[in-house]
């Protein structure tokens, strides 16, 4: 197969391909769909458990601690999980490494159902957090393998924007499956679906020059970089690397305030307007669809700026710039008149965080050889998730002694800029790194 790619690719050079190729195919687009699928079937078993949390709560009797106890394990999991992972993606390559993941979230998801206690709980969530750490790493491998780097912050855009249909759904069909056959089966059908994804990937996925459907013109476009010099970099030779500092610190800084919406809006909504199980489904799913069309339009703008001829330094900052300052007023949702005033304020910031998101994920892949992106990726997302763990506990304490969610907002707000400006002083000109 990888013999033909080459044969292909010859002819074409021979007929007078130019050094600046057409796409001439869309492949890549077809793969770009199964990292968004996987995603949001990943998000609809990570949020699960925070949209039957008032159910849970009355069946179980927990108190904001004990929930934060259970959400804190599964972002342990998840530190650890994303720091195995990302380096096994450099060594197994997408498919396999995705494969793996997948089959041990989805057994996860569905082993929750089986839960009785807060421990059970805790257990299954912590299995859940190592399985789904693996779904970032190996989505943005496959695009680093996938896409040349002026289209890449588009693609993962568009990918990350599963999150937000996957929160989207939960709501929708969480009260559904509760109400008719018990808060079991939403686990077990969450975790099914993964099985059913794992199929199709199986039988799709394949590196660019293994692929037999892939033109040679896509080919071409899609190795259109500069090709990256060959061999490993370890882990410590990595950390040397101010360029890995820059990503780890921004995921460290708004993961968290990510994490806190996706496990604390829906307790939130119940607490300040009254919802339940059977009305926070509309709130919820307005906010998650703002949140998708700011994944996409995030990565759209770097995209479509660097296309125009802006630097990727200038082009990834502007659009990270915009979605910060979109985030700040996200504290006045608290004193917010009416509901949907509230939703629009939160929609507006979730919107603008996964628009930085989709700028963020691109860095190792701005900033390093394709050889070393999973590993950077891992880094960081170990760092975020390690942030995630301090968001948990830091929101079960406030809660507990508070009952407020101001301060937790009042972070939200101001992080952003924070995480620029520590990027921006890190990596002024978006230079990539060295590694021997």
């Amino acid at each position: 197969m990888a013999e033909a790619s080459l044969e292909r690719a010859a002819t074409e050079a021979s007929t007078g391909a130019h050094s600046a190729p057409k796409p001439g195919g869309r492949l890549r687009w077809t793969i770009c769909g199964l990292l968004f699928f996987a995603t949001t079937i990943n998000y609809i078993d990570r949020q699960m458990i925070s949209v039957l949390k008032p159910t849970l709560t009355a069946e179980f009797g927990w108190s904001e601690t004990t929930y934060a106890d259970i959400v804190f394990w599964f972002q342990t999991a998840y530190a650890l999980g994303y720091f195995v992972f990302g380096r096994l993606m450099d060594r197994l390559g997408a498919r396999f490494g995705y494969s793996l993941a997948a089959c041990i979230w989805g057994l996860a998801a569905m082993g929750t159902g089986l839960a009785r206690s807060a421990v059970d709980f805790m257990f299954a969530r912590a299995v859940l957090g190592l399985g789904e750490s693996g779904n970032f790493p190996a989505g943005i491998k496959a695009v680093a393998e996938w896409f040349p780097k002026k289209e890449r912050a588009f693609a993962i855009g568009i990918f990350n924007a599963g999150a937000n249909v996957g929160a989207i759904l939960t709501p929708i069909i969480a009260p559904f499956l509760v109400y008719h056959f018990g808060w079991q089966t939403a686990f077990y059908v969450s975790g099914a679906l993964v099985l059913v994804w794992l199929a199709t990937w199986l039988g799709i996925y394949r590196r660019p020059r293994e692929h037999k459907r892939l033109t040679a013109s896509e080919l071409a476009y899609i190795e259109s970089d500069p090709a990256d010099t060959p061999g490993r970099t370890p882990w410590l030779a990595l950390l040397r690397h101010r360029q890995t500092w820059a990503y780890a610190i921004g995921k460290f800084l708004t993961d968290p305030i990510w994490w806190m919406f996706l496990f604390w809006l829906p307790d939130f909504f119940a607490k300040q307007y009254g919802l339940d199980l059977m009305s926070f489904g509309p709130p919820l799913v307005a906010i998650y669809v703002l949140s998708d069309l700011g994944s996409i339009a995030g990565g759209w703008l770097s995209s479509r700026l660097i296309k125009r001829g802006w630097s990727v330094n200038a082009g990834r900052k502007t659009a990270m710039l915009t979605c910060a300052l979109c985030v700040l007023p996200v504290c006045l949702a608290i004193g917010a008149d009416s509901l949907w005033l509230a939703v629009a304020i939160i929609g507006l910031a979730t919107a603008a965080h996964q628009g930085w998101s989709a700028n963020l994920y691109t860095l190792p892949s701005d900033l390093f050889p394709r050889r070393a992106v999973g590993s950077i990726v891992g880094i960081g997302g170990t760092l975020g998730a390690v942030g995630g763990m301090c968001m948990a506990k830091f929101a079960g304490w406030i809660l507990e002694t508070t009952g407020s969610y101001m301060p937790m907002f009042i972070l939200a707000g101001s992080t952003y800029l924070l995480a620029l400006a520590i990027i921006h002083l890190l990596v002024p000109d978006m230079r990539q790194a060295a590694l021997e």
